[in-house]
């Protein structure tokens, strides 16, 4: 069995893939307030399945990968493949969101829209590990297979909680902290479940560098984000139901009795 390194470069690779985990729920979460405020679900799901499921979830597992090494095997990543898992990440967080949304009434929807969240995170992780491909032979432990997916479907259920009643921005910044975990947690767990082995019926590996894929990913991750929050920064946050009441209704807790 050859030795695998998941933290080649040391706190190089996992801590900033932690903070674009904790930035992508943050900005998740910040989009579906103003979902809520503004009432119109559309765009702003959106904006919160790319942030969630592009920065929080794929850019988190891509980054972590550029710490994963095999010693004396070559590792190569399928792009087709690698861009489809990141298609899938988004795509489930944006199914999840919708199922808890527009059926927020319905008690089954938090745990349905998260086993099919979590269920979509975990098939976009081991997607992007088939993307990977090397001159060697690896083997996953189903059970620790497993556990990284339950660790996924609760993340996932947690955030979808968290999207419909995170509120403050203090609250929002706690619950990106737990998420970054969870998510983070998920990633490294189906990573340990790895072990690598010789075999002389694998082909030469072919396909990008981690490097020739880095680049243009910095640069569209960072112009989405950029986007995002500029985009969540010039809108209103303000709860429809904690706003000014209009003329003739009862004042609110929030506004003295004697303000108009």
């Amino acid at each position: 069995m050859l030795d695998i390194n998941h933290f080649t470069y040391g706190w190089v690779t996992p801590l900033p893939a932690y903070l674009m985990s904790v930035l992508g729920s943050m900005l998740a979460l910040r989009c579906m307030v103003r979902s809520r405020a503004s009432g119109s679900h559309g765009g702003w799901l959106t904006a919160a399945a790319i942030a969630l499921g592009g920065t929080g979830i794929w850019v988190m597992h891509f980054i972590a990968m550029l710490g994963f090494s095999v010693h004396g095997a070559t590792i190569r990543y399928n792009v087709p493949i690698t861009l489809f898992s990141a298609a899938v990440a988004m795509g489930v967080v944006w199914l999840g969101l919708s199922i808890v949304v527009r059926r927020s009434w319905d008690s089954a929807a938090l745990p349905v829209g998260g086993t099919i969240t979590g269920l979509g995170v975990g098939a976009m992780h081991y997607s992007g590990m088939y993307a990977m491909k090397t001159d060697i032979e690896i083997v996953y432990d189903p059970f620790v297979v497993a556990v990284s997916m339950v660790i996924a479907v609760v993340a996932a259920t947690a955030a979808l909680w968290f999207a419909l009643h995170i509120h403050g921005l203090l609250a929002t910044i706690g619950a990106a902290l737990l998420m970054g975990v969870a998510v983070t947690g998920m990633h490294y767990t189906g990573m340990f479940s790895m072990s690598a082995h010789t075999s002389a019926h694998v082909a030469h590996a072919s396909g990008a560098t981690a490097t020739q894929l880095l680049t243009p990913l910095i640069i569209g991750v960072s112009m989405v984000t950029m986007v995002l929050l500029m985009q969540v920064g010039i809108t209103e946050a303000e709860d429809p139901n904690l706003a000014r009441p209009v003329h003739g209704q009862r004042a609110s807790r929030f506004w003295p009795s004697g303000q108009s």
